[in-house]
């Protein structure tokens, strides 16, 4: 009898996603798929963690909650509020594992400081684009930002297997109109 598993596309595309975004990290994919296949099982091993989410039960969205979540504890996505400090989200980027190896920030000019966090993102995205890298919104329907960073060439990839997971993404520094 064959796995259900094996065809389903939202799994597939979750898979694909914690690979994409996380390749030396197997883990993140074990943990939203875990989140897609035994919702309550996860709830239950990872109860600390979704307090700070206000979530106490299996949720529509929690294989992607997990993605954030598991992206963020291994140093590859960082969550920004609505209204954070430039010079924090210049701080926590650099400290991302998928910096790009140049560093777009030479690229900033003066007075980007000054600019309201998604402007500030998408300034960000724009500089990272011109290096060879991108970032990207996962968005968790919240008052927050949180960040991924990719190679520009696999943005299209992410979006793709996002639309098929249902959920969406958002690429900095593509869009005049911001994140």
């Amino acid at each position: 009898m064959p796995d259900p598993h094996d065809t389903d596309p939202i799994r597939a595309a979750l898979a694909g996603i914690a690979s994409l975004l996380a390749p030396a990290h197997p883990d993140v994919a074990e943990e939203v798929l875990r989140a897609h296949d035994s919702p309550e099982d996860y709830v239950n091993a990872f109860a600390d963690r979704l307090d700070g989410r206000g979530i106490d039960e299996p949720v529509d969205d929690l294989a992607w909650i997990a993605l954030v979540d598991a992206l963020a504890a291994h140093g590859l996505l960082a969550e920004f509020d609505w209204k954070e400090d430039p010079q924090e989200i210049r701080a926590r980027l650099r400290q991302l594992e998928s910096r790009p190896a140049v560093d777009p920030w030479v690229l900033f000019e003066a007075g980007t400081t000054a600019l309201p966090t998604d402007a500030y993102l998408d300034a960000c995205g724009r500089r990272y684009r011109e290096s060879g890298a991108a970032l990207a919104v996962l968005d968790i329907d919240s008052d927050c930002y949180p960040v991924v960073g990719l190679p520009a060439a696999r943005a299209d990839e992410l979006t793709a297997l996002a639309a098929r997971a249902g959920f969406p993404v958002h690429h900095l520094g593509t869009d005049p109109g911001g994140p």
